[in-house]
């Protein structure tokens, strides 16, 4: 895996504390368009489960998983799509 790669599963894991986290670099899906880097490492699928989720709304969620990896989302990160769920959630 690269280095954006390992920065959101290592973030994330330090943030959450996640039951279940599965990260899919979706870059080669986006290779000529906009905000897709030759390298990839710019496009990502993430689906994070954890407690720290529990009692909050979707866009909520969401926030905080951008706010983690706000750095990223500032540089070659350019598009994430999050799923955010609390344990028992489907």
């Amino acid at each position: 895996m690269g280095a954006i790669f390992d920065a959101i599963q290592s973030k994330l894991t330090s943030a959450f504390a996640p039951t279940r986290l599965e990260i899919h670099d979706d870059s080669d899906r986006h290779a000529g368009h906009a905000g897709a880097h030759p390298d990839g490492e710019s496009h990502f699928n993430v689906l994070i489960e954890s407690a720290a989720f529990e009692g909050a709304a979707k866009v909520a969620r969401q926030r905080m998983v951008y706010h983690a990896l706000a750095d990223e989302l500032a540089g070659r990160l350019h598009a994430l799509s999050v799923k955010a769920l609390a344990p028992g959630e489907g």
